[in-house]
């Protein structure tokens, strides 16, 4: 896919995919250095903190892929290319933490290698990017075990 660059991020839900149950269906990536050392992580904007590049598969994209690689773009700034399904994630947050601005999801992520690192991004202004190690990732994703499943199905060195 030729990956149009746009540097408006999407907002909202208006075309938002749901499954069966009535999830919300994400798309993510865990975005490899060449060397599969480090995992590229973004802040988060709600809760602070790391997360995974990742966001909802819209009724305009064909597959979820094409979604992820958007995200990776809008939130990361990333251009990549998708080495590896890691397969589907179900929602592992206590209902308790489940609301209407974050309901329950089904995630699907893929791992992909990074081709360019843009220093302007859609979501600059609201999100921080870093490199980080498995062990630094892994303790960052503590609180999002959903996120951390995704890491731990990847090819990253431990």
């Amino acid at each position: 896919m030729a990956q149009s660059l746009s540097m408006a991020a999407r907002t909202g839900r208006n075309n938002q995919r749901y499954g069966p149950q009535g999830e919300r269906l994400v798309a993510g990536v865990v975005a490899l250095s060449a060397d599969k050392a480090k995992v590229l992580l973004i802040q988060s904007t709600r809760r602070g903190g790391w997360v995974l590049p990742k966001g909802g598969w819209e009724t305009d994209e064909g597959t979820q892929q094409e979604a992820a690689k958007r995200e990776a773009w809008e939130e990361a700034g990333i251009v990549c290319t998708v080495r590896r399904d890691l397969g589907k994630i179900t929602e592992m947050r206590p209902s308790s933490q489940l609301t209407l601005t974050a309901p329950k999801a089904s995630y699907q992520f893929y791992e992909v290698t990074v081709e360019k690192e843009e220093a302007e991004w859609p979501e600059k202004h609201k999100r921080a990017r870093q490199w980080m190690t498995y062990a630094q990732a892994n303790a960052a994703l503590a609180t999002r075990p959903e996120l951390s499943e995704a890491l731990n199905r990847s090819s990253i060195v431990r």
